[in-house]
């Protein structure tokens, strides 16, 4: 009898420490980019992004308890994740992220944002499930009148110009309907010069892969 009791314990014992392991799973992120001409499919970007993890937890966490602002709403361009060295070698600045939560993290220098909750035809975020994982599709699209105060062509020499993007950002729903800055930035990915013009259509594929480990 005493045995038997033993050998049940033990196996409880077992039961809670396997439970224990698959309570301690985590959730994995990477992001990626591709940046192309939409008319000609020319890639002009083509790379890897960093998660700011800090940011990304608070808003998984707050997306599990059904909180309205914790979701994708516009992908923000700036001009200010690169230089240019005196021999005209391009440097590129670390992207802003943190392990930390930073409510006021933000790209370089932010000079657009394009809304891409509002799932059109040419702006839309699509969950895509795979065998072990899901994907976020982040589809932003820049049009020919955008923005509306863009240099005719892209021939600008200058790259400094506002429209001359070098840095994106995914953020989220501001807490404050009012006001911008209190969303989120979960994204950051610099990159190589590239100036949107009124002589071309520029489209971005965002993907943000979760996966359980």
């Amino acid at each position: 009898m005493i045995n038997s009791v033993m050998k049940q314990e033990g196996e409880e014992m077992k039961q809670e420490k396997e439970q224990a392991v698959n309570e301690h799973a985590g959730i994995g992120m990477n992001g990626h980019i591709l940046i192309r001409d939409k008319e000609t499919g020319e890639e002009i970007v083509n790379k890897r992004n960093a998660i700011h993890y800090g940011n990304m937890a608070n808003i998984v966490a707050n997306a599990l308890n059904s909180d309205d602002n914790s979701k994708l709403h516009f992908m923000a361009f700036g001009n200010g994740g690169t230089s240019v060295d005196t021999a005209g070698k391009v440097i590129y600045k670390s992207p802003r992220v943190s392990e930390s939560f930073e409510a006021s993290a933000d790209l370089y220098s932010r000079s657009y944002n394009k809304i891409i909750s509002a799932n059109t035809a040419t702006d839309k975020i699509e969950v895509v499930a795979g065998s072990s994982f899901t994907d976020l599709k982040i589809t932003c699209t820049l049009g020919y009148a955008e923005p509306s105060d863009q240099d005719l062509f892209d021939s600008s020499t200058d790259n400094d110009g506002s429209y001359v993007f070098d840095e994106l950002a995914l953020f989220s729903y501001p807490s404050d309907d009012t006001n911008i800055t209190t969303s989120k930035m979960l994204t950051h990915v610099i990159f190589h010069p590239v100036q949107k013009s009124q002589n071309r259509i520029i489209e971005i594929i965002y993907t943000v892969r979760i996966q359980l480990s």
